[in-house]
């Protein structure tokens, strides 16, 4: 039983959160308010009008705190739903991620295992570069958790507006997360060029034109986020 995240799951989680946070809302407006259905013999998730090839991450059961990969379920290893989460046990043990690379992952510990396997769901999503991640009630007291791979998930941008809030929420996302390593991180995502600013700070022009500058404290927290959108400036 684990009661912290490890070190190589958190380092593997920070330069994917800004990004992961924003594509994450992106992907929730998308799916409508409506029951789903699931075939996870054919990678199929239906929600409303919407049909999306997905993968199986796995299950939590709320019971005891345990979260088992789908690589790991015997009645899903080795087959085509579970592949995502089959790369992301290489990636575990090729990383140093014990998190992933285990097949049970016990929550119990935490002080908030809910909370903890979203954490954890989060962070595979961001690893595996998916478009998002589902968890949905699978019976009672189990969750299922599922990844879309569907070219009809709108993919999100930097927006002026809000990336403020983006940056300074999702460094507190997973305990442990290095700011820097964040809003680096978040900046190669989209494929912007960082360069150094004012005191240490980073900056980076966003693809509208607009510019942004994140400035730190003395302690590496961000202590600032100013950005120069086209026609308007924002800041928090």
């Amino acid at each position: 039983m684990i009661s912290s995240f490890s070190e190589g799951f958190v380092r593997a989680t920070e330069p994917h959160a800004g990004w992961g946070m924003e594509q994450l809302e992106a992907f929730t407006g998308f799916l409508p308010s409506s029951p789903w259905t699931a075939d996870l013999g054919t990678c199929r998730y239906r929600q409303g009008g919407l049909d999306l090839r997905v993968g199986l991450l796995g299950s939590y059961d709320g019971s005891d705190g345990s979260w088992m990969w789908a690589w790991a379920n015997p009645g899903f290893a080795g087959t085509p739903v579970a592949a995502a989460a089959e790369s992301l046990r290489r990636f575990g043990e090729e990383r140093d991620v014990p998190e992933f690379a285990r097949e049970l992952v016990s929550l119990a510990g935490f002080d908030d295992p809910h909370m903890a396997v979203e954490r954890l769901a989060f962070g595979a999503m961001g690893v595996l570069g998916a478009a998002g991640y589902i968890g949905v009630e699978a019976g009672p007291g189990t969750r299922a958790y599922l990844v879309p791979d569907d070219p009809a998930v709108p993919v999100a941008a930097p927006d002026p507006v809000t990336l403020p809030r983006v940056l300074l929420t999702a460094v507190g996302l997973v305990p442990g997360l290095r700011p820097r390593a964040v809003v680096t991180g978040y900046f190669a995502r989209h494929g912007l060029e960082t360069r150094p600013v004012a005191d240490g700070g980073l900056g980076a022009a966003l693809p509208d034109g607009s510019s942004v500058e994140v400035a730190f404290d003395a302690e590496g927290r961000i202590a600032r986020v100013n950005v120069t959108a086209v026609g308007r400036p924002a800041s928090a």
